[in-house]
């Protein structure tokens, strides 16, 4: 995912300064000008910094630790964080860059590396609304659509809500596709009148050749998918909203990766279904748009 965003900011012009954890999975954005650095705090001297990991720890980490980007004397202007990460998180690295007097905008993404690629990857935002304004451009580079939302952590909760429905979507997506082909029909068959129905939405038409092709390529796995939900359902209990159908996902999912499947596809909840309804999944290997050409 940061691979494909920092590739789009390049192609946009801008000047980009880029570090991985991992440094051989950046190594090849240098061929297209971007300089690869050996610690967050080496970005420090950038106007605005990105970031984009997989949980809450690795935000504070990668910020505020010793060699993180907001720890070292020189300070960029502005911090922007795209993961989804929770809300107490978040804070905490604001408070901390508020304490550096440089601005914090969180700015979740919905998408994965293929999606940014297709130009079709959105961004919600909050902070300062000044900031905002400065960053947009740089935001809208990344993708097909920015939405400013308010002050503060907001863009968390907006972000975690669109996960929700990401879970539960799917979950009933792998029910109703099992439940037609026991019936004889094939799933190629099925998911392209669903696309092309009322119901269809790019979501389904981007996981449709992973159903059909059993193609469990990690775009996004079990084991974040429930992490989502989890933080989901604290917000839930904190703001004094149920969630059944979000809690019933979450056995569903968790129960998922208790199986073993924790590196593959969130996709495999296809596969669990069937495999609870007495069904025996193959590739069809039907060549399937995914609606992002």
């Amino acid at each position: 995912m940061g691979f494909a965003m920092a590739k789009r900011l390049l192609d946009s012009g801008c000047r980009v300064s880029v570090y991985n954890r991992t440094k051989s999975k950046v190594e090849p954005l240098a061929q297209y000008g971007a300089t690869i650095v050996d610690s967050p705090r080496e970005l420090n001297n950038c106007d605005i910094v990105f970031s984009t990991v997989s949980a809450s720890n690795d935000l504070i980490a990668v910020a505020c630790g010793d060699a993180g980007v907001l720890s070292g004397d020189v300070q960029p202007k502005m911090f922007i964080d795209c993961s989804t990460v929770s809300e107490e998180a978040s804070q905490q690295v604001r408070d901390y860059a508020n304490n550096k007097n440089v601005a914090m905008l969180s700015a979740p993404v919905s998408g994965n590396a293929k999606v940014v690629k297709a130009g079709k990857l959105t961004i919600v935002a909050s902070g300062p609304k000044a900031a905002f304004e400065q960053a947009e451009p740089y935001l809208a580079a990344l993708g097909a659509g920015v939405t400013y939302v308010g002050e503060g952590e907001v863009a968390r909760t907006v972000k975690i809500c669109h996960n929700l429905m990401l879970g539960v979507v799917t979950q009933c997506m792998a029910e109703i596709t099992v439940l037609a082909e026991k019936r004889g029909v094939p799933r190629h068959a099925f998911l392209a009148f669903m696309n092309d129905s009322v119901m269809g939405s790019m979501f389904t038409r981007y996981k449709t050749p992973a159903f059909v092709n059993l193609d469990l390529k990690p775009t996004f796995t079990p084991v974040l998918l429930r992490k989502d939900l989890d933080l989901g359902l604290a917000a839930g209990k904190n703001l004094g909203v149920p969630l059944p159908l979000t809690e019933l996902t979450r056995e569903i999912v968790d129960a998922a990766v208790q199986h073993g499947h924790t590196d593959c596809d969130f996709a495999v909840l296809l596969e669990e279904q069937a495999a609870k309804s007495g069904l025996s999944l193959v590739p069809e290997n039907v060549e399937v748009d995914d609606g992002l050409q």
